[in-house]
């Protein structure tokens, strides 16, 4: 029989050397924590904020032991299913009414147990929990992926970041609870039919936490402020970005952006990408292409055009930083070996060159990092980051054999892009900057509250990995990363001379529009691939033919008109961690029909959005829920039916409906 012992807002049960710890941590939630060691402690990279729960209590009856906090109650007994079989207790979670949510299950009745522990080095442990799995569950979040799916239900997720795969171990369930897998580690979330199991590959304890609310929003919600809250969009970042791979010098990305005021379109910000500096980890202008960065900016800002640049964490050992940051132990360590990550092309060399990354789980590295990047950038006025490579591209596949200041690779590598955001973030922060937005390619549970954004990665340019965005954005949003977008055209592949890029890139200017972030990136064929001197072929709104140039500029006024509504979905963001791009069941969850969409979304709580994902479709169908009444975006015209509908998809228009009683009448322009 275990022992229970009551605490101020939780217990601790104790059984053949194993410590379990449950303690309510924010309204409705609770958190869960066991080892084999002598005590919990904090888990290195933890995500959870300080969270009070004054009005929890706790109940202990001999062989079992409950914690209510709000609606949520945790109950902890003797596991008794065999008496012969010294199981660990069981942790099951319920509402107050009764009705379970959630429950560990023992995977079989001789072993192993619910909870499992197998050394993984050092005082390190390999971590699974099983919980039971119920056929009719669905589970969303995560982070993004690109198997395309909005369900998770039966899938199996690596724990993992890699470029495109973002791994946050946050789901949310249609039994009414959200779980946050606590730990940062690489590891493995398995979603199947007989059973759940999360699994850390190397961990100091188990460490997960579970909240329920009555709407999967407020779900989302009480997720978002568990780990913390975004900062307010800044205005400036509403617009339409653009970028290409890659502007090869000052003279060439301010004609650019001269073009944009010549032709009277709107352009919020313009992107320096990589190269642009004199080597990795220098982190600074190439003088001889970039020769004046402050006038640069000065001139951009008449135009009302914010620069952003590029960074990366890579250091080339041949840097002039390198030196006094490996003697200073500011860089990822290897356990064995040399101690190189990534192999990368940079300035001064014709072929690659072994790069190393930055530790900003130190705190002196990233201040280090910091000081560079306000003399290299900041002082010439620019304060929008792009933190590009930021997974780590550390051989993902063998995190154990790298070390950071906060612990080893397997443990706490995940954590990797939350840290590099923070450093970027409390440096501005710093410098009086109080609008923080920093565009990155990977994240980690609780980088909302640095101000990452985040965008899909280097997809492909086709119509399939653009209907993969739709569940990946939703799925993010979901994990608490409101700000989110994508490259417009896909990253790889494109070719602008072709009818078919033609007719995707105008698609997917239609579902950008719809995006919290409207942004046009690429590398376009032909154009060298690889090297320093890489830039790919033109990438502008009007490189694409006349035809599609009038589509696409169709969608920068849109958006323009869209932005104050944008800004008031951030603003909803910034305060309840709800993002502007919602799936359907956010909005109606009554709605069985919502649970399955994963090619239509809302835009805030008014706007239906229904893009065109396959080449050469001018219908498609749409599911115009029941709770609301419609108006057609594009007339303003009521739409009579609800459910299932077919609408009109022609080249230059996207399905796009309008709440009736929202704050929006129309989208076209001139309508009041």
């Amino acid at each position: 029989m275990a022992t229970y012992i009551a605490g101020r807002s939780g217990f601790t049960v104790l059984q053949s050397g194993e410590v379990l710890q449950v303690d309510a941590w924010g309204d409705h939630s609770a958190r869960v924590r066991s080892t084999l060691g002598p005590s919990v402690t904090e888990t290195p990279g933890s995500a959870l904020v300080d969270a009070g729960s004054p009005g929890a209590r706790v109940e202990v009856l001999g062989d079992r032991a409950r914690l209510y906090n709000g609606d949520l109650v945790v109950e902890v007994r003797d596991n008794t299913e065999d008496r012969f079989t010294p199981f660990p207790p069981l942790v099951r979670f319920s509402r107050s009414d009764g009705t379970e949510l959630l429950a560990e299950s023992v995977p079989h009745f001789t072993s192993p147990p619910q909870r499992r522990y197998r050394r993984a080095g050092g005082d390190l442990l390999r971590c699974e929990v099983t919980f039971a799995s119920h056929q009719a569950e669905r589970i969303y979040g995560l982070g993004q992926h690109q198997h395309g799916l909005l369900d998770q239900k039966g899938a199996v997720v690596d724990l993992v970041q890699r470029n495109t795969e973002v791994s946050v171990p946050f789901v949310l369930s249609s039994r009414g609870y959200g779980l946050l897998w606590n730990m940062p580690g690489t590891g493995r979330a398995e979603l199947a039919a007989n059973r759940t199991r999360w699994t850390a590959d190397a961990a100091r304890q188990v460490d997960y936490w579970v909240t329920t609310a009555a709407t999967p929003a407020q779900i989302v919600s009480q997720y978002a402020t568990a780990t913390g809250l975004p900062p307010m969009l800044p205005e400036w970042a509403s617009g339409f970005w653009q970028s290409k791979l890659r502007y090869r010098d000052q003279r060439e990305l301010l004609e650019v952006a001269r073009e944009y005021k010549r032709r009277n379109l709107p352009l919020s910000v313009i992107v320096c990408d990589y190269y642009h500096w004199t080597r990795q980890g220098e982190w600074r202008f190439d003088p001889s292409e970039w020769p004046d960065p402050g006038a640069m900016v000065a001139e951009l800002a008449e135009m009302g055009t914010e620069l952003m640049v590029s960074v990366w964490p890579t250091v080339n050992p041949a840097s002039a930083n390198y030196a006094e940051m490996d003697r200073r132990a500011l860089m990822v360590g290897n356990l064995s070996g040399l101690p190189l990550h990534l192999a990368s092309w940079d300035k001064g060399t014709e072929d690659q060159c072994f790069m190393r990354f930055y530790d900003p789980t130190n705190p002196e590295a990233r201040a280090y990092v910091w000081d560079k990047v306000r003399e290299g950038y900041f002082r010439y006025g620019i304060k929008a980051f792009w933190l590009d490579a930021c997974e780590p591209e550390i051989l993902a596949d063998n995190p154990e054999g790298v070390r950071y200041h906060l612990g080893a690779g397997a443990e706490v590598q995940g954590v990797y892009p939350r840290e590099h955001a923070r450093g970027f973030y409390e440096g501005l922060r710093s410098e009086g900057e109080e609008d923080v937005l920093l565009l990155c390619r990977s994240a980690w549970a609780g980088s909302q509250r640095y101000g990452a954004a985040v965008w899909s990665g280097d997809i492909d340019s086709t119509f399939e990995a653009m209907r993969a965005q739709i569940p990946a954005g939703l799925n993010m949003g979901i994990s608490g990363i409101p700000w989110w977008t994508t490259d417009i055209g896909g990253f790889r592949g494109g070719d602008p001379a072709t009818g078919y890029f033609r007719e995707l890139v105008v698609r997917w200017f239609q579902l950008a529009a719809f995006c919290p972030l409207f942004r046009a990136h690429g590398v376009r064929e032909p154009g060298p691939l690889v090297g320093s001197g890489q830039t790919g072929a033109p990438n502008e709104v009007w490189s694409f033919g006349e035809e599609a140039f009038s589509h696409i500029r169709e969608q920068l006024l849109l958006r323009e008109r869209l932005r104050p509504y944008v800004m008031e979905q951030m603003a909803t963001a910034s305060t309840t961690g709800l993002p502007p791009m919602r799936a359907m069941f956010l909005e109606f969850p009554e709605e069985a029909a919502t649970w399955s969409l994963a090619d239509q979304y809302m835009f805030g709580p008014d706007i239906l959005v229904a893009p065109v994902t396959e080449q050469g479709v001018r219908e498609r169908d749409v599911y115009l829920p029941e709770g609301a009444e419609w108006l057609d975006a594009w007339t303003g015209q009521p739409v009579e039916a609800n459910g299932w509908t077919s609408a009109p998809a022609p080249l230059g228009r996207i399905p796009v409906y309008l709440r009736q009683g929202g704050t929006l009448r129309s989208l076209s322009a001139g309508a009041s």
